[in-house]
């Protein structure tokens, strides 16, 4: 059961970000794995469990983060990254084309939430023709979000706004990326085992725009909450 990260787990990645070479890494390997690596795969296992057990037919997988970059994408930065995520998703070959649960934990902050980032644009077509031919369904979802005040809507706009359906929907209706996101100071429940519960409530607050988000590929069928 994951027991809450420590002062350790912070230090780690702030050293980890200011000496970002191999050396460094293969000297304090064992570091990360004590202070990082075990406590999240913790709490990865322990989130797992509970979202398996409270929604069986979403048919959730669990894909936890390597800390190491791909090295063709190094872009001129350490072979290292410095923070560790997981995601708990349904399988699919183009990861990023599906919505996903997700937490992570970074040197500043942790966070975690729920999001699609690479959205096909015949995906996002979809939500627009959804919301053009409907708007109450997604206007639901939107105001369950903002009434909660746990998470933050954001996502890359388009350069050209895409059309006006108001304020509350307008990222939904011109963003690349629906996602929403809590992001939190490294301090009180971080330490504790109560953050497995926090992240826990907040998934499950998130669930009925993770499928709407899963619904939107397949036929444009009304959206029931």
């Amino acid at each position: 059961m994951f027991q809450g990260y420590t002062q350790g787990t912070i230090d780690f990645l702030w050293s980890l970000r200011f000496n970002n070479d191999r050396g460094w890494f293969m000297a304090h390997k064992e570091e990360f794995l004590d202070l990082v690596d075990r406590p999240t795969r913790a709490l990865a296992q322990q989130l797992t469990g509970e979202m398996t057990e409270a929604f069986p037919k979403l048919g959730l997988e669990l894909k936890v983060s390597r800390i190491y970059r791909d090295a063709r994408r190094l872009f001129g930065r350490g072979p290292y990254k410095d923070h560790l995520w997981f995601s708990l998703r349904r399988p699919g070959e183009h990861d990023g084309s599906i919505p996903c649960f997700w937490f992570e934990v970074a040197p500043d902050h942790y966070g975690y939430g729920m999001g699609c980032w690479e959205m096909p644009p015949v995906t996002l077509a979809k939500l627009r023709a959804r919301i053009d031919r409907d708007p109450k369904p997604v206007e639901k979802l939107a105001r369950a979000v903002k009434r909660r005040g746990e998470f933050q809507m954001d996502g890359r706009e388009y350069k050209r706004p895409k059309g006006d359906p108001g304020p509350l929907l307008w990222s939904w209706y011109n963003c690349r990326q629906i996602s929403f996101s809590c992001e939190q100071n490294c301090e009180g429940i971080f330490f504790t085992p109560d953050l497995a519960a926090q992240v826990l409530e907040g998934w499950k607050s998130l669930v009925p725009q993770y499928q709407f988000l899963c619904s939107l590929p397949g036929d444009p069928e009304p959206f029931q909450m």
